[in-house]
């Protein structure tokens, strides 16, 4: 009989583990996943007090507040990182935000900002994470929190920049696997389909954006809390030791039809 314990490289110990946009959502599933595998867990957001607040319940976690738009953001968290913790194993790049408006009706600035959240902060932190992955020859496991709306339009929602930030998300997760591949880093995403959280709360808080969430998605249902853990878990664990490059989409189907 096999001594081989599968779930074995699913395990996050002794390895750091950086998430962003942990102070709320799906942000605080991940933190909890995270640690349930033994990673030591950097949380990062705006908000110190929920930071705090969650720190306090996990296992192993340390804060660092930070504005992950803000000039030198990318190098501050992960020198924190590393002065704590002495590595920097894993990155999950999930803060961002989603605006809902016409393409006509649009600001080229509010375009622009929300480019810097949800896809110029991800570049800068996982090329400042990868730098050191790369010179302390521990390698490493970048993660990017993209979306379905990356990979298909939003039709009538109207989510021009934010399915422009995520479809460029996705191509610059294959991008930057690509370049790091034999430098022992690899980048993979996450595409979620409807999962409930701040951002999304207007949505699911009505009967229209309920019925449309739920017709979009074969599997007639938006997810669920915890539904997301698995992916996150294979990807930042060597149980996908093999894999990079790839954006895994967990949708209940959304974009299979």
């Amino acid at each position: 009989m096999s001594t081989t314990d599968p779930l074995a490289r699913f395990r996050l110990d002794g390895k750091v583990a950086v998430l962003t946009g942990a102070s709320s959502g799906l942000g605080v599933q991940f933190a909890e996943a995270l640690d349930g595998v033994g990673a030591t867990v950097v949380l990062v957001a705006r908000r110190a007090d929920r930071l705090e607040e969650l720190a306090s319940r996990l296992n192993n976690a340390t804060v660092v507040a930070a504005d992950v738009t803000a000039d030198g953001a990318a190098d501050y968290i992960v020198a924190k990182t590393i002065e704590r913790h002495g590595s920097v194993d894993v990155v999950v790049n999930n803060a961002g935000i989603s605006r809902v408006i016409a393409a006509l009706d649009d600001d080229v600035d509010d375009f622009r900002h929300e480019m810097e959240i949800d896809l110029i902060a991800p570049y800068e932190l996982a090329r400042k994470s990868a730098r050191h992955m790369i010179d302390s020859g521990r390698g490493g496991s970048i993660v990017n929190i993209g979306s379905i709306l990356g990979s298909v339009a939003g039709g009538r929602l109207k989510t021009t920049s934010y399915a422009a930030a995520k479809g460029g998300l996705h191509n610059l997760t294959r991008e930057l696997a690509s370049q790091w591949a034999r430098k022992g880093v690899r980048v993979n995403a996450i595409a979620p389909g409807w999962f409930h959280s701040e951002m999304n709360d207007g949505m699911f808080g009505s009967d229209s954006g309920r019925n449309f969430i739920n017709g979009g998605a074969p599997m007639g249902r938006a997810g669920e809390s915890g539904e997301l853990d698995g992916a996150l878990l294979y990807l930042a664990s060597d149980a996908s030791s093999f894999m990079t490059g790839q954006i895994l989409a967990v949708d209940g189907g959304w974009t299979a039809v």
